[in-house]
Order: structure tokens, then C-alpha cells, then sequence
């Protein structure tokens, strides 16, 4: 009874302050794509924090533990991305947590790659994964937009949207998007530690 007990207590999901979520699709074929910056941000705060994704549940992959004085846990939906919300609700209920405590961060068509904007609540744009979590929670809750369109503003994109946000950066862009990821994590982590309203006034410029 006394192990049953410890098991049950490894699993227990811990108190956090905030929820970080990062958009993707699972799986290694997708790893590389556009429509994953959300998963290579929430990663690359992870390690930031120095922490693992030793966690399986909600339908996500979870990193657990402290970022300066706050307590957070990052998650990687394992859903697909038009299903984003299924996981996002079970996550704040694993955390007892209301929207307005998680921080969602995720690619956009609408922005240059290399830009970033930072936000404290609002509609989903044309981003299927945001559809769905609005649809799940509302819209009550804060997020970080990484741009993955072409980054001259006279390019435009060819084809099916969908097709394009699920292809790999091209090779001329892969630096580019390199540093949006790390900037978004770090954009997180200031969000986390001195709120959004700092990390909107440093981040969207």
C-alpha cells in the first residue's frame, strides 16, 4: 500500500503559477515545420528553466518545476493541432488552473518571420490550433504570436496555406528561425517572471 501510495504521489501534477502551452503537431515529420514553432519555443524554455519533459498527461508532454519565484509547467499537446483545445482544457483541469493563469505560444501566417507579438488576450486569428482552443476556454488568455511568413513583405505565399505552414523553413530561413524561437522563450520567460505587459513593451517592437 505504502509504494501504491508513492507511485500515486510521482504522478500527482504539482501546484504551478503558470501554464505555458506550446502549439505543434506530434511526431517527427512535423518536427521541422512551421507550424511547430510553438513546440521549439516551449522546448527552448524548458531548457531556459533547465527543465525536462518527464511528464505524460493531459494528451501532452509536461515539464514541471520553477522559473524565478514561479511555479510552472510546460506543455507540448500531443493532440493534433486542430485539437489543441481537448488537451489545453484537460491541462487546466489538471492544474486547476482559469484561462487567464496560461500562456499559449504559436505560429502565425500574418506575421514576417522574425517577428514577434505578444499579447494579453484576443480572438484566434486564422490559426486552426487557436480556433480550437478558443472554442475550448475562450479568449481570455495571453499569448506569444512567432511569424512565420516570408520575411520580405512583398513575397507572398503560394498555394494552400495549410501546405505551407507544414513545410520546413526553407534553407535561407532556418537561422532566421532559430533566433525567433529563442526570442519567444525568452519573451516567455519574461512574461512568466515580470508579467505580460513587460514582455509586450520589450517584445513588440
Amino acid at each position: 500500500m505504502v509504494r501504491l501510495a508513492r507511485l500515486f504521489e510521482r504522478g500527482a501534477p504539482r501546484r504551478v503559477d503558470v501554464l505555458v502551452v506550446g502549439l505543434g503537431n506530434p511526431g517527427d515529420g512535423y518536427a521541422a515545420t512551421r507550424h511547430n514553432a510553438g513546440f521549439q519555443a516551449a522546448a527552448r524554455l524548458a531548457k531556459r528553466a533547465r527543465l525536462e519533459f518527464a511528464h505524460r498527461a493531459a494528451e501532452s508532454r509536461i515539464a514541471e518545476g520553477s522559473l524565478g519565484t514561479q511555479r510552472i509547467a510546460i506543455a507540448r499537446p500531443q493532440t493534433f493541432m486542430n485539437e489543441s483545445g481537448r488537451a489545453v482544457r484537460k491541462l487546466l483541469d489538471r492544474y486547476r488552473l482559469d484561462p487567464a493563469a496560461m500562456l499559449v505560444v504559436y505560429d502565425d501566417v500574418d506575421l514576417p518571420l522574425g517577428k514577434l507579438r505578444v499579447r494579453e488576450r484576443g480572438g484566434p486569428g486564422t490559426h486552426n490550433g487557436m480556433r480550437s482552443i478558443v472554442a475550448a476556454v475562450g479568449e481570455g488568455f495571453p499569448r506569444v504570436r512567432i511569424g512565420v511568413a516570408p520575411a520580405d513583405p512583398r513575397a507572398e505565399i503560394r498555394g494552400d496555406l495549410a501546405d505551407y505552414v507544414l513545410e520546413p523553413f526553407a534553407a535561407d530561413e532556418r537561422a532566421e528561425a532559430e533566433r525567433a524561437a529563442d526570442r519567444a522563450a525568452e519573451a516567455l520567460e519574461v512574461a512568466v517572471r515580470d508579467g505580460v505587459r513587460r514582455a509586450m513593451d520589450r517584445f513588440n517592437g
